[in-house]
């Protein structure tokens, strides 16, 4: 029905495991392209330039600001996070689906330029949020409980978005994800040309051809 693609965005507090459930996602829907983020951090250990992130200098992410190239960005924990025009705006024109998986500052940003379906992972409690963080052993103490505080505040973020979904099983946070997207791609609003075509086809001059 939809001749233009769906952005969907995905957001969580660090730990809640939104990486985990995009890559999911993504293996059970290969008609959907993933929207890789530029940032100036460091690769961590088994990550890819070009299939987790493009990793670029401060001055490099700075004069992409410079050029608009950025449909939006933020600083996070120190280090810039970016997702460019070019890697979204194609692809959904093409009628191809985008998943984006980016923290609430981006989204906040999206949300003002650009239609999307916005969705909120939380974890299914704060001890396992804690547990979650720990176990990733990336972090340090301090590391962590900063962490912790910041998913405070993005709390307060989520009456922003159009879904929440908690990630207490990952194949059922995954399995509503996939069924999120079914009905979007069936909504009123993201159908505006089919329901245009249909009431023209229904209109009372074309009625009247039926009559002849």
């Amino acid at each position: 029905m939809l001749n233009k693609g769906l952005l969907i965005v995905i957001s969580a507090p660090s730990g809640a495991g939104k990486s985990t459930i995009c890559g999911r996602y993504l293996k059970k829907h290969p008609d959907t392209s993933y929207s890789i983020s530029v940032t100036t951090r460091k690769p961590r250990k088994g990550e890819k330039e070009g299939k987790d992130y493009y990793f670029v200098s401060e001055k490099e992410f700075k004069s992409f600001i410079k050029k608009g190239d950025f449909l939006e960005y933020a600083r996070v924990f120190g280090e810039y996070y970016g997702t460019r025009r070019s890697s979204v705006e194609g692809k959904l024109n093409k009628g191809k689906n985008v998943l984006l998986d980016i923290d609430v500052k981006g989204a906040l940003q999206l949300m003002k330029k650009i239609n999307g379906v916005f969705i909120f992972v939380l974890p299914p409690s704060k001890k396992v949020l804690v547990s979650r963080l720990k176990e990733r052993k990336t972090d340090k103490k301090a590391e962590i409980l900063k962490r912790l505080r910041i998913a405070n505040k993005e709390l307060a973020y989520i009456n922003k978005y159009d879904y929440v979904i908690i990630n207490d099983k990952l194949s059922d946070a995954v399995s509503n994800i996939s069924l999120i997207i079914q009905a979007e791609k069936h909504s009123v609003i993201n159908n505006g040309a089919v329901i245009e075509k249909c009431v023209k086809l229904f209109s009372k001059t074309e009625a009247d051809k039926w009559k002849k």
